[in-house]
C-alpha cells in the first residue's frame, strides 16, 4: 500500500500525526486534518479538497475515509484561533520507540558505537576512563542517529548508493562534541548524576572533567578539519561557539523573571538546536544535494532541536527524579527560567516574588513548582513544542518518500509522545 500526502496547508488548524499501529510496513502514519489544499492518495485512490482524511487500523491494513458532513463541520466550524487536536483511541495507538526509529540505520549506529572509544585516543588512561563513563551511561545516540537518517534520505535524493566515509565521520564528530558539552554542562550545573549514573566530575574531580571535555572538543575539531570541507568545518565550528554563548546567556539571566520567550528560544538554540541543525545540514552537504535542500535540513534540525528542548523543560516539572535520571525541577531551583516558567509568570504574580527571592523561604521552591503546573505554564509550553514540531515536519517535505524520511517524521512524533 502506497501513501503520499503533499502540500499540506491547514490554515489555522493543526495536522496531528500519530502512529497508526498498522501491520503494513509501507503505511506508517495516520494523518488527521482538513485537507482543504491537500490531495492524499492511498494506493490508487485520491482524496482531495474538503475531505477530513483518516487512515485507520482496519483488519490489519490502513484505509482512508472521506469526511462526513458532520466531521467537516467540526473542523471547518472552529474559530480562527482554535486548534484541531484529534487524539487516537488508546487501543489504536502504538508508541514509537527509539529502537524502531533507528532500525533502518542500526548497522551504522553499531559501527559508530564500536569506533567511539578508539577515536577518542589512548594517550591518557584517565581520559579513557572518563570517556567510557559517559559513553556507557545509557546515551540514546539520537544525534548521530539523525545524521545517519538524514544522510540516507538525502543520499537517495542525490542518487548515492551508499553513505560516504564523510557521512560516518560526521556522525562520530557530532557525538564527541555532544559528549564534551555534557561533561562541561555537568561541571557548570554541579550535577552529580546523569542518566542515573555518577557524572565524570563527581567520579574524577572537576579538573579532570574540564580537561576531558576540552580534549574531546579538540579531538573532534581535529577530525573535523580532516574532512577538508570548509562549509562543514565552518558550520560545526560555529556550534562550539554557540555552546559558550548559550552558557553565558543562561548564567547572566538566572532568577531573572523578565526573560522573554525569544530570549529563551535563542538560548535554547545555542545550547541544543544549533548542534542538531548543523548535524542535519552537514549530512545533506556530504550527500551533495542542492543548497535549498541542505537549508531545509538545517531548518528541520533547528525546529526539532527547539521542540526537544521545550519538551525536556516540560518534563523537568512533570517527571520524577528517578524518571529524569537527575533532580526534578533542577533548572528552576538554580534560577534557569524555561518556557513553562515564562508562561506561568503571566498568570501568577506571586511566582515572580518567589523566584526573585531565590527560594529564600522554606518550601518556596515546591510552591513555585506547583504554580508552574497550575498556572498554565505546562499547557502553553506543550503548544510551543508542537508548533516547532509542525515546522520540522514541513521541512521534510523536500525529501522523497522513503523509510528514512518516515523515520525522521517518527522522530518528531517520538519527541511529542514524551509529553502525551
Amino acid at each position: 500500500m502506497m501513501m503520499s500526502c503533499r502540500n499540506i496547508d491547514l490554515g489555522t488548524s493543526v495536522l496531528d500525526l500519530m502512529p497508526c499501529g498498522c501491520s503494513s510496513p509501507t503505511s506508517r502514519r495516520i494523518f488527521f486534518g482538513n485537507c482543504s489544499k491537500t490531495v492524499c492518495s492511498i494506493g490508487r485512490r485520491s482524496y482531495g479538497a474538503g475531505n477530513l482524511v483518516f487512515l485507520r487500523r482496519d483488519s490489519g491494513s490502513c484505509r482512508a475515509i472521506p469526511a462526513k458532513p458532520k466531521e467537516n463541520a467540526l473542523v471547518n466550524g472552529l474559530g480562527e484561533d482554535k486548534t484541531v487536536m484529534i487524539n487516537l483511541r488508546q487501543e489504536s495507538r502504538k508508541p514509537i520507540s527509539l529502537e524502531s526509529l533507528f532500525e533502518v540505520v542500526a548497522d551504522d549506529l553499531q559501527s559508530l558505537n564500536d569506533n567511539l572509544l578508539s577515536i577518542v585516543g589512548a594517550e591518557n588512561p584517565v581520559l579513557i576512563s572518563a570517556a567510557e563513563q559517559i559513553f556507557s551511561a545509557g546515551g540514546k545516540r539520537m544525534r548521530p542517529g539523525l545524521v545517519f537518517l538524514v544522510s540516507q534520505a538525502t543520499a537517495e535524493l542525490a542518487g548515492l548508493k551508499e553513505l560516504t566515509v564523510e557521512h560516518r565521520r560526521l556522525a562520530e564528530i557530532i557525538e564527541m562534541i555532544h559528549t564534551a558539552s555534557l561533561i562541561h554542562d555537568d561541571v557548570l550545573d554541579e550535577s552529580d548524576m546523569r542518566r542515573g549514573k555518577e557524572t565524570v566530575h563527581e567520579l574524577f574531580g572537576t579538573r579532570v572533567a574540564v580537561l576531558a571535555g576540552d580534549f574531546m572538543f579538540a579531538q573532534a575539531s581535529w577530525y573535523l578539519a580532516n574532512l577538508e570541507n570548509l562549509e562543514v568545518i565552518k558550520l560545526i565550528s560555529q556550534v562550539i561557539k554557540d555552546f559558550a554563548s548559550g552558557e553565558i546567556k543562561q548564567a547572566s539571566s538566572l532568577f531573572d523573571c523578565d526573560v522573554k520567550l525569544d530570549d529563551y528560544l535563542l538560548k535554547s538554540y545555542y545550547k541544543t538546536a544549533s548542534l542538531v541543525a548543523a548535524s542535519t545540514k552537514g549530512a545533506a552537504i556530504f550527500s551533495s544535494v542542492e543548497s535549498e535542500v541542505a537549508e531545509q535540513m538545517y531548518q528541520f534540525g533547528k525546529n526539532l532541536g527547539l521542540s526537544f528542548q521545550v519538551v525536556d523543560d516540560i518534563l523537568d516539572f512533570t517527571q520524577s527524579s528517578e524518571q529524569l535520571g537527575k533532580p526534578a525541577a533542577n533548572d528552576l531551583a538554580k534560577g534557569n527560567i524555561t518556557a513553562p516558567v515564562i508562561f506561568a509568570l503571566e498568570n501568577e504574580p506571586r511566582l515572580r516574588e518567589i523566584i526573585e527571592s531565590e527560594f529564600y523561604e522554606p518550601g518556596s521552591l515546591e510552591e513555585a513548582i506547583e504554580m508552574v503546573r497550575s498556572g498554565g505554564g505546562i499547557k502553553r509550553a506543550q503548544e510551543l513544542a508542537k508548533e516547532k514540531a509542525e515546522l520540522a515536519l514541513k521541512n521534510l517535505s523536500c525529501l522523497p518518500r522513503s523509510g528514512f524520511r518516515s523515520a525522521l517524521e517518527d522522530m518528531v512524533m517520538f519527541n511529542l509522545e514524551r509529553i502525551d
